[in-house]
């Protein structure tokens, strides 16, 4: 059977859409009529036509989201590991689901199930929605027999890699704000504010203080040129995003992040414990290790740190341990390269992988709120006084003529 996303009409005229599981198209019309439903459109369901009705590949993107995947990962985990078959956890889930975009994918993957494929395989009609390292994963717990066990630590780790990324976006949304927020007030204040106020010390024919008229300069400057700056900006923001399209270039910006002093250490924490979690699930399950570098460097999006554990996969195909393949770029931090070699001496790698993935996440978060706790008051020192240096600006001829009239 196959799944069949439907549009059609209700005895009201209302439009009703969803999914009917057929044999084929004619039998999914009658699947929809025996609802006592008007048939509009029938489509099978592939990644395709979700992408197409949708409208834009990126909107399907969002409906299937990182925190959606984790949370149907964890129900479709405690529903194996409470003796559910496959099939009946997917209906279940199905049932369940109240966004589209989820009902359909989960139908069509239950589908696939029933025509005689693998999960894995049904998975893999839908590569934009479960990845790579998802998908081996569910490979290697079928092919153990131990998938509601894989599917749990699948779900640890879909969660702890969701946090992670909360955690760290999180950080920097209450600066990143106040920042936005302080320059629109700078920026209303120096083109509508300041050009009404000096204008009445521009008709006392006095002398202005040098702040007084530095600010002018600017305010005009700004009300002259502000539509040519903010064309200026996007189209050097375009021209940007299209050179870092180019993979060189964007390997050498990618250096040079790794090089800055707290920006490097952020990044290079990130995908360091996205590369040792990624390692330690799947070691854990049982997969090679060759396939395990393969799919560690795919989630790893630093080039440079990327192509380091491409290198250090063809090392070890070489015979080379790990660690001393991953010690060799030095990139990554001495304390996962110890960890792992000590894994590699006890027979424990995949543990001495989780050891360090949790270290690193442990240190990202202590680090992150380090940072955003500096900053936060050293943006409302640098506005306040951004602020400050304007109002002074416009007082200083105020306090002049109050002098003067004395």
């Amino acid at each position: 059977m196959a799944a069949f996303r439907y549009e059609a009409l209700d005895t009201e005229g209302r439009t009703v859409r969803g999914v009917a599981e057929a044999d084929g198209l004619r039998h999914a019309r009658a699947r929809v009529r025996e609802l006592g439903l008007t048939v509009v459109t029938v489509d099978a369901v592939t990644e395709d036509s979700l992408n197409a009705g949708a409208g834009q590949r990126w909107r399907f993107r969002r409906g299937i989201s990182s925190s959606q995947l984790s949370m149907i990962t964890r129900q479709l985990a405690t529903l194996l590991d409470a003796g559910l078959t496959l099939e009946y956890a997917l209906s279940a889930l199905i049932e369940q689901s109240e966004d589209e975009s989820v009902h359909q994918i989960l139908a069509g993957v239950r589908s696939e199930l029933l025509a005689g494929h693998t999960l894995a395989q049904a998975m893999g009609q839908y590569e934009s929605v479960f990845p790579d390292i998802y998908r081996a994963l569910i490979k290697a717990g079928e092919a153990s027999g131990e998938l509601g066990h894989v599917m749990m630590r699948l779900a640890d780790y879909t969660e702890s890699r969701q946090v992670l990324r909360q955690k760290v976006v999180l950080a920097f949304v209450y600066p990143a704000i106040v920042t936005a927020v302080a320059l629109m007030v700078v920026l209303g204040l120096l083109i509508y504010v300041v050009p009404q106020v000096v204008s009445v010390f521009q008709q006392s024919h006095q002398t202005l203080p040098l702040l007084t008229r530095m600010l002018i300069g600017l305010s005009s400057g700004l009300q002259e040129t502000w539509l040519y700056l903010l064309i200026a900006l996007l189209g050097g923001g375009f021209a940007v995003r299209a050179l870092l399209r180019r993979e060189e270039i964007r390997f050498q910006w990618h250096l040079r992040l790794l090089r800055l002093p707290m920006v490097g250490r952020l990044v290079r924490g990130i995908n360091t414990a996205r590369m040792a979690s990624t390692l330690a699930i799947l070691a854990g399950s049982g997969v090679p290790l060759l396939i395990s570098l393969q799919a560690a460097a795919g989630v790893v999006t630093n080039l440079p740190m990327r192509r380091a554990v491409e290198d250090a996969a063809k090392k070890v195909r070489e015979g080379v341990t790990l660690s001393r393949a991953l010690a060799v770029s030095g990139l990554f931090p001495p304390i996962l390269v110890h960890l792992i070699a000590s894994g590699e001496n006890s027979g424990k790698l995949d543990a001495m992988l989780d050891r360090a993935a949790t270290q690193q996440e442990q240190e990202i978060s202590n680090y992150t709120s380090v940072l955003t706790s500096l900053l936060e008051p050293v943006l409302i020192l640098v506005m306040g006084g951004v602020v400050l240096t304007i109002v002074l600006a416009i007082l200083m001829p105020i306090i002049e003529m109050n002098q003067m009239v004395r």
